[in-house]
């Protein structure tokens, strides 16, 4: 069960954010063995001087079009699938929309299954 955060620069159309939250439950399903429908994104979009991706670091030449997307997920899955999911992320976006590979920051939050509640006030991953 992630929980998706997309944030990015004003300015973008919503088919473009409606493309990128797609590609990010594409890659998720394909990679990460996320189950169908297991949907839930916040996307926000930040005025410039709200939003700041340090331009070169580590050597990566990020543009004002930086996507910066977090995924809160029950940990567990390895290093494998998490490359897989970088790769197939970084490959969707630049193919659907054009985002730029240096463009991409992935961040990724891994919590215990207990820490869920899907509704109904109960913890239905809980043991």
């Amino acid at each position: 069960m992630p929980l998706v955060r997309i944030d990015l620069a004003e300015g973008q159309s919503a088919d473009y954010r409606s493309a990128v939250a797609d590609e990010v439950y594409k890659a998720m399903t394909t990679t990460m063995n996320v189950p169908v429908n297991d949907r839930f994104m916040v996307i926000n979009e930040h005025k410039s001087g709200n939003f700041i991706a340090d331009p070169t670091y580590l050597g990566i030449e990020r543009s004002p079009q930086c996507i910066i997307v977090q995924l809160t997920l029950n940990a567990g899955r390895d290093i494998t699938l998490k490359k897989a999911f970088y790769q197939a992320l970084s490959e969707g976006l630049h193919a659907r929309v054009g985002l730029r590979r240096e463009d991409l920051f992935i961040s990724l939050v891994e919590v215990p299954k207990e820490n869920w509640s899907f509704g109904n006030g109960e913890a239905q991953y809980a043991q």
